[in-house]
């Protein structure tokens, strides 16, 4: 597979071992092509990763071998590359990696990394997400075209409660938006907010849009993903690479491009060129921070008018106070 090789990477000097070993057979991309790739558009990608606790999924014989996420640091890590300590769920807790610079980006892809899924917190405020991440997922019946016209509304809502998006492609049929927010709230107020966005996106877009968490509710629709504002579930970074034969990117957007684009449009040759031609197109999102104070007054109306308050969460979960019955609504038929 090659002798190891030595890359610059913001300063630093990164070995890459077995630079010949093939990622993608269906392309034929190396390990090599895709510590390239993350070079090519570092600054977008350490933009997004910077400072937040990183779970590392790895693909280690490629994208048709195995894979794994790996949550907590390993024993091995560089001395430059800094951890920061978060909480599960459970009450257990790790010390995952905190990306602040290219380096660790290629020490990660020398690993096997190929998708980065970063928490919505910084390094120092764990419990405090500062990004709103929304997740336009297309069910089966429904694909890219939908989870568009979705997204286009999702934007007007979000101007309505002041309010700005920037969105990306998943990498697959769906759509991302994040929203750069205040780190005032918890993981339960920012997940509050995003249901009561889900929900009023449900209403403007009824038989298009759902919230319901169960997938025989769910229909040919889109789904709006209200738990991946729960603690410890994230969303693949932008200018991550998903692990499917054609090497797609998970591509930031401009609004106004977002009907002339296809998923497919962007992967690990094509992206490196736009990176070129247009930069990093969601550089100026930490340069604000909204609030959530007008979604948090729609969710507590929802509730006072119309008895809507909280709903499930994940299974890995334990019970939250104030949380619907966790029960499979055709199970629970039969129980009755």
């Amino acid at each position: 597979m090659g002798n190891a090789v030595e890359l610059e990477a913001g300063g630093r000097t990164v070995r890459l071992s077995n630079p010949d070993k093939i990622y993608f057979p269906e392309r034929g991309f190396t390990k090599l092509d895709v510590a390239h790739y993350f070079l090519a558009v570092r600054e977008g990608v350490v933009r997004a990763l910077r400072d937040r606790p990183t779970t590392l999924e790895r693909f280690v014989d490629g994208v048709e071998g195995e894979s794994f996420f790996q949550k907590r640091a390993p024993k091995n890590l560089p001395e430059w590359i800094p951890t920061a300590h978060i909480t599960f769920p459970s009450g257990r807790y790790a010390d995952e990696i905190r990306p602040t610079e290219i380096a660790t980006v290629i020490w990660a892809a020398n690993l096997g990394t190929l998708t980065f899924h970063p928490w919505p917190v910084r390094g120092d405020r764990t419990d405090h997400p500062d990004e709103l991440r929304i997740d336009l997922d297309p069910q089966p019946g429904t694909g890219f075209p939908e989870a568009q016209a979705a997204a286009h509304e999702l934007r007007a809502l979000l101007e309505e409660h002041g309010l700005r998006g920037w969105p990306k492609t998943s990498g697959g049929r769906g759509l991302h938006v994040f929203v750069p927010i205040e780190p005032r709230w918890e993981f339960t107020g920012v997940r509050r907010a995003a249901i009561a966005l889900g929900r009023e996106l449900e209403r403007r877009m009824p038989g298009r849009v759902t919230t319901a968490w169960w997938k025989e509710e769910r229909g040919e629709k889109i789904f709006f993903d209200y738990n991946q504002t729960a603690r410890d579930r994230t969303i693949a970074s932008a200018y991550s690479i998903r692990p499917k034969p054609h090497a797609p990117v998970s591509a930031p957007l401009r609004w106004e491009e977002l009907d002339d684009i296809d998923p497919r449009d962007f992967d690990l040759a094509t992206m490196p060129v736009r990176y070129a031609d247009h930069g990093d197109v969601h550089a100026d999102m930490d340069d604000h921070a909204f609030t959530l104070d007008s979604l948090l007054e729609l969710a507590a109306k929802d509730e006072r008018d119309h008895g809507l308050s909280d709903l499930p969460y994940p299974p890995d979960y334990p019970k939250m106070p104030g949380e619907p019955k966790r029960v499979q609504p055709s199970r629970a038929r039969k129980a009755e």
